[in-house]
């Protein structure tokens, strides 16, 4: 495939990496070379091949992703990933692409993917075909993989390690943590108001500046999600 782009994938968390890994392999023209647990993983790999993107963890351990981009040249691109929103500033002082908070959606590592073809390449990235179709998730329920379609979905409810999934039709209980599914969903149709709870959008009856309302079911908004919650609400 021509002017294809070649990566690397830098986390110390092995569900991080398979996550950016799965996202990744729905995006034409991006090619994954190599993926690390570290640091010095990544210096070797970047040593040993040509790499023109780093999906880069910055909170690592011995080398942070922070000290580890300032190492490498400048003409590696970087998108920085981490759980916590207060790196961003300096992330971004050192030019990144990009900057995604986990759990990283598709649709939010997409529009990264699409910023970088768009200033580094003056080009535009495409899906692969099977997106365009996909309106579901599988989950595990009951000893089998459930599907479940999306406009199916009202809200998700988290209980430390399981999850339940409110449907018009039913409750599914799967053992899976909120982060994981949430990185699952389109970021167009649902939304993280509190560590607890991902909503429907469609769904939505009403909102304060507290709670929002989904077919007929109050759902608190954190002090944590409350400005990006309301200001997207807001928006609508």
């Amino acid at each position: 495939m021509s002017n294809q782009i070649t990566c690397i994938i830098v986390d110390d968390e092995p569900t991080a990496r398979d996550i950016i890994t799965d996202h990744l392999s729905k995006i034409d023209r991006i090619k994954i070379v190599a993926t690390c647990g570290n640091a010095l993983e990544a210096f070797n790999a970047i040593n040993t091949q040509k790499v023109d993107l780093i999906f880069l963890d910055i909170n690592m351990p011995e080398i942070s992703g922070i000290s580890f981009a300032k190492s490498i040249n400048t003409n590696i691109k970087v998108i920085f990933t981490t759980a916590y929103r207060e790196y961003a500033i300096e992330g971004f002082d050192l030019h990144a692409v990009d900057y995604l908070l986990k759990p990283i959606s598709f649709e939010r590592l997409l529009n990264a993917i699409s910023n970088y073809f768009k200033v580094y390449h003056h080009s535009k990235v495409t899906e692969t075909k099977e997106l365009h179709t996909s309106n579901f998730i599988f989950v595990r329920s009951d000893r089998r993989m459930k599907k479940i379609e999306f406009s199916e979905i009202i809200y998700l409810e988290s209980y430390s390690d399981y999850i339940k999934i409110h449907s018009k039709s039913e409750t599914i209980v799967t053992r899976e943590t909120i982060s994981a599914i949430e990185s699952k969903l389109p970021q167009r149709l649902f939304m993280r108001t509190h560590r607890s709870y991902i909503i429907a959008i469609s769904k939505i009856d009403s909102f304060s500046n507290e709670e929002i309302v989904v077919q007929n079911t109050s759902i608190p908004i954190s002090r944590n999600y409350k400005a990006e919650v309301l200001k997207r609400l807001e928006s609508m």
